[in-house]
């Protein structure tokens, strides 16, 4: 229920930051977003589709570390936590990025995450069933794929895509509306009618799962460039290990708000895995060892 209030509370944030955002722009600049021809548009499409997205960029810390109830180590209080430590700290170092703020967060499911807006401030998390349950070269190496996602700036490009998905999805739905609206329902009004907005809701959701796909193969790709990174970092015999004993992790999932960012989401198969965010387990291990034979 705490994580459903977040989320929520979250969402409604962004959207009055957004209508805030709109009434400034009408009222200082004089633009009429959504009217004034294909170019009003398309500035209500972007602001729309890269505000929500950036807006949820910026706070991907503060709601990661309240979904997943995330314990930021700020001095370490035992000798794993001050292994913990130490090790991002040179992982970091080799990354050649900024130290990360490290935390541990409650669950049996052994994963770890990476968020952030910006490379030189960003969070590294690791669950306390992938402390219990890997030695400490796995941990390692799972830490490297973690920070690998951090120098790489997989966080930001992800966002700026997802903005850009989102600007046309919003962008070609009310285009395609428009003409349904007209063609079909012979609707000459410069009012919009019933036509446009049912056209448009569908629309928007067929075009938005187009871009959810283009999204998951995206963050899909994002996952082997990260576990090469992590073998770089930690060795690729312990990013396999790593990767194999995940393969036996039990437990209750990541919110899917979160899955993007965890190493360890599952597996999918069918029509489903066009919707995966990761690559299932043994392609990300099959693809670490011809690296390793070459």
């Amino acid at each position: 229920m705490k994580r459903i209030f977040l989320f929520l509370v979250t969402n409604l944030a962004v959207l009055a930051l957004l209508s805030v955002v709109i009434f400034i722009i009408e009222q200082v600049f004089g633009v009429r977003l959504g009217q004034g021809g294909l170019g009003g548009l398309l500035v209500f499409a972007a602001v729309f589709g890269f505000g929500g997205a950036l807006i949820s960029l910026a706070l991907s810390k503060w709601t990661a570390k309240r979904l997943m109830g995330v314990r930021v180590i700020d001095a370490p209080q035992s000798d794993v936590e001050r292994w913990l430590v130490a090790t991002v700290k040179r992982l970091a170092d080799q990354a050649q990025i900024g130290m990360p703020e490290v935390g541990i967060f409650e669950a049996q499911e052994m994963n770890a995450f990476a968020t952030g807006a910006r490379r030189n401030a960003a969070l590294v998390a690791v669950s306390s069933g992938l402390l219990r349950s890997m030695s400490r070269a796995q941990i390692e190496a799972v830490l490297g794929h973690e920070i690998s996602h951090v120098a790489n700036g997989d966080m930001v490009t992800l966002a700026l895509l997802q903005g850009v998905l989102n600007t046309f999805v919003i962008f070609l739905a009310r285009i395609i509306g428009g003409i349904v609206d007209r063609a079909l329902f012979k609707n000459e009004r410069q009012e919009s009618g019933i036509g446009f907005f049912l056209t448009t809701m569908v629309a928007q959701i067929v075009l938005g799962i187009l871009a959810s796909m283009i999204v998951s193969w995206y963050s899909r790709r994002r996952e082997f460039r990260a576990d090469r990174g992590g073998a770089n970092l930690a060795g690729t015999g312990a990013m396999i290990s790593a990767l194999e004993v995940l393969k036996r992790s039990q437990g209750q999932p990541m919110p899917p708000q979160m899955q993007a960012f965890g190493i360890n989401t599952g597996g999918g198969g069918g029509f489903m895995r066009l919707f995966m965010s990761h690559p299932p387990l043994d392609e990300r291990i099959a693809a670490l060892q011809s690296q390793e034979l070459r």
